[in-house]
């Protein structure tokens, strides 16, 4: 073999057969379409990332829900090879009648997820109707057929950290409750796994304008609904001992929105996966964890970060739930870690990088 050939293939071999990034998507996987599985539709066409799997928690729906949509989206896209695992239904303390409770004291929440029973007068698009947690309403998309794994997910997530050690990021774009019961399961789950990426937790967002969205953390800036529907599993993730900590918060995502556009441009080519998004997504939504799965699959994306000491507030008080960030190294010391914050990306970036996936 000549000497430049061999050099060529040396060069080029190691790159193509370089092994893909591990990820478990961890979501309160709502649907059809919209921004909860357009992330997981985003991370699946990533080039580069193998997905173990999706673990479904109850947070903006009901896990039964959430799973009979998720299954049915891999279904309607081909990709039923993706294991999805059930998980949580309630949050580890916090119960809706708590939250019911609470309100009657501190004042009504803009969103409580599953728990909302009625819609303000300023809602634009398109929301579930209340109903109990065991009832699966019928799909629009059509039922599913395909099943999930016979584990819980908390059980799904360890074994396979232990399967591949120091491989496999956690990609949590939900509640954080099937981490927190995980993390209490082994205590060496964290620290087993590569990383930690998620959407979660409010510090100081500026919205461009007061918009129905804004409307939900524009009076209370540290509130955030991820950390807000369970905060001890919450507070539990963030201590449980993870060897990297990246966050895109409420304020990574002010400035960002899914317009009719965009969904246009990102199937126009008439996939399958396109067809999908064509089908059920709704414009209007901020990108909210379409700029988590960017963050974890390009993290250049992102614009402006910093370190901090971060925690979420468990006193059953005014701020349960609340955001608290201290100087990175700054905290109280008692366990809050140093996290990368995100606090705003490239935005033409991250729109392209949606059209870009979702046309594939």
């Amino acid at each position: 073999m000549r000497p430049l050939v061999l050099a060529v293939l040396l060069f080029v071999l190691p790159a193509a057969f370089a092994a893909k990034r591990k990820v478990i998507i961890d979501q309160d996987a709502f649907g059809p379409g919209g921004p909860n599985l357009q992330p997981i539709l985003m991370v699946l066409q990533a080039p580069d990332v193998e997905v173990l799997g999706i673990t479904i928690e109850s947070g903006d729906g009901w896990q039964a829900e959430n799973v009979a949509h998720t299954l049915r989206m891999l279904e309607l896209i081909g990709r039923t090879d993706v294991p999805v695992v059930a998980g949580a239904t309630y949050p580890l303390v916090n119960t809706e009648e708590g939250t019911i409770r609470w309100e009657a004291r501190y004042g009504k929440l803009p969103y409580k997820g599953a728990w909302m029973r009625e819609w303000p007068d300023y809602n634009t698009v398109n929301r579930t109707r209340y109903h109990a947690a065991d009832v699966v309403p019928p799909l629009v998309e059509g039922a599913p057929t395909t099943q999930v794994l016979p584990e819980p997910a908390a059980m799904f997530l360890v074994r396979k950290v232990r399967e591949f050690p120091g491989e496999v990021t956690i990609l949590a774009m939900g509640p954080f409750t099937n981490l927190a019961l995980a993390a209490r399961l082994d205590d060496k789950f964290a620290a087993s796994a590569k990383e930690l990426v998620i959407m979660g937790g409010s510090f100081n967002p500026h919205a461009p304008a007061l918009d129905e969205f804004a409307m939900q953390f524009v009076y209370s800036p540290r509130v955030e609904f991820n950390s807000r529907w369970d905060p001890e599993a919450s507070h539990m993730t963030l201590h449980a001992g993870w060897k990297k900590i990246t966050v895109a918060p409420n304020d990574a995502t002010v400035l960002t929105k899914l317009t009719s556009e965009l969904i246009k441009a990102a199937t126009a080519s008439g996939t399958l996966l396109a067809k999908y998004v064509a089908a059920y997504a709704q414009p209007g939504f901020p990108m909210w964890d379409e700029v988590a799965a960017a963050v974890f699959i390009d993290p250049t994306i992102a614009r402006h970060t910093a370190r901090l000491a971060m925690d979420t507030d468990i006193d059953h008080g005014a701020n349960y739930g609340a955001t608290l960030s201290w100087p990175e190294g700054k905290g109280p010391g008692l366990g809050e870690p140093d996290v990368t914050v995100v606090f705003e990306v490239d935005v033409p970036r991250l729109e392209k990088m949606f059209v870009e996936l979702i046309g594939k």
